[in-house]
């Protein structure tokens, strides 16, 4: 017998393909056969995703207010519709489901195109513009944060609270006790930024570690994600101070590193804040600035507000304000236990099987009128501007 097929289309980076990987599991274990449509960027973490197919389709994100830059990755992405519309003709599947970013959305217009149900996911406090380009036209909005921004008006009578699905491995690390940094034992000091926010931290950090008093420096022990041309650079700074530090471009056990931490410093990714919550660990976040619509910072704000970390913006931090802040929360080890406790206390371990019932939700469910008259005039004016496909 033929499983019923579903289709997911994420952007190629971790904070898009981690929660489409844990969903592609779930619904796995529910029967469906799971393909997975993303652009070139995804190889490094999409190798184990549970996928029967990967398709790679050409997309692109607008940069710069150039005419010539606009035009080519208007063609790019035209393209990438052409590639899916093809792609989803074979598949014939239940449903697609759109992680954000803007590789989803040829995909998500071939879809919408072929009648196929389509929803989107939103895993940060604000909706991102992909999302808020196909909201009108999916038949639903799952979200992770409660009032996320630029979640209105019409919106809102299809929008549904999930949370942001987690991998198994960071689920695997709920029941993994805070344990509080100890009075004269190893300071465990966790720190990544992705691929766009190593740079920054191989920088700041070990000039803020340096200026730290011996008696914390000798006991710190600092694990830190660095781009491959920064690793030799960054080891040198902490031998000079007096730090040890392991030092890697990527974690494959992330999840168990931050376990046992005492502290994280990173981004404020909304993945990177879920698992935070999840593992229940107290963070410092310092939120990649000039992202559009800010999102970072929105993420880092609720975590904030919430009483799991503290948000620092990159433009006002120095090293000898970084090192104090670090001084201070390991001098006071209650601080860190409350916030430890308040992450957890904001995870939602169930968000992947909600997501899931939403999607087979959409699958079983007829459209209103309304949204049936909708999907109609949203297929007529794609089919026409892309000539007919």
């Amino acid at each position: 017998m033929t499983r019923p097929s579903i289709v997911m289309t994420a952007g190629g980076t971790g904070g898009h393909l981690f929660p489409a990987k844990s969903l592609a599991q779930e619904l796995s274990w529910r029967g469906y056969a799971i393909d997975l449509i993303t652009d070139t960027r995804s190889s490094k973490f999409d190798t184990d995703f549970p996928a029967r197919e990967v398709y790679r389709v050409n997309a692109a994100t607008f940069r710069g207010r150039s005419p010539i830059e606009a035009t080519k990755t208007v063609a790019k992405l035209s393209s990438g519709f052409h590639m899916a519309y093809r792609v989803l003709g074979e598949i014939k599947p239940s449903a697609v489901i759109g992680f954000g970013g803007y590789p989803t959305i040829p995909p998500m217009l071939a879809a919408l195109a072929r009648g196929i149900p389509t929803l989107t996911h939103e895993q940060n406090a604000v909706m991102g513009r992909a999302n808020r380009l196909l909201g009108p036209m999916v038949r639903a909005v799952a979200y992770s944060f409660e009032d996320t921004k630029f979640l209105e008006g019409k919106l809102l009578h299809k929008a549904f609270l999930t949370g942001t699905p987690l991998r198994r491995a960071v689920l695997n690390m709920r029941t993994q006790v805070y344990n509080s940094p100890p009075p004269d034992g190893q300071l465990n000091l966790l720190v990544f930024g992705g691929s766009q926010g190593a740079h920054f931290f191989a920088e700041m950090m070990p000039a803020a570690l340096y200026l730290l008093p011996e008696h914390i420096r000798d006991r710190l022990l600092v694990v830190q994600q660095c781009r491959e041309e920064d690793i030799e650079n960054v080891f040198d700074s902490y031998e000079r101070a007096g730090v040890a530090a392991e030092l890697a471009t990527f974690f494959d056990d992330l999840p168990e590193r931050m376990a046992t931490s005492h502290l994280v410093v990173s981004r404020s990714g909304a993945t990177t804040v879920a698992e935070l919550c999840a593992i229940g660990r107290p963070a410092v976040l310092v939120p990649l600035p000039h992202s559009l619509d800010n999102d970072q910072y929105e993420n880092a704000m609720r975590f904030e507000r919430g009483g799991g970390g503290w948000c620092y913006e990159e433009g006002a931090m120095t090293p000898e304000r970084f090192a104090g802040v670090v001084r201070r929360l390991f001098e006071e080890p209650g601080s860190l236990i409350r916030a430890a406790s308040a992450a957890k206390a904001m995870a939602r371990y169930d968000a992947v099987e909600r997501l899931a019932d939403v999607v087979e939700s959409v699958i079983e469910q007829k459209p209103s009128d309304e949204q049936a008259e909708i999907e109609e005039q949203e297929r007529a004016e794609i089919l026409s501007r892309d000539g007919g496909t």
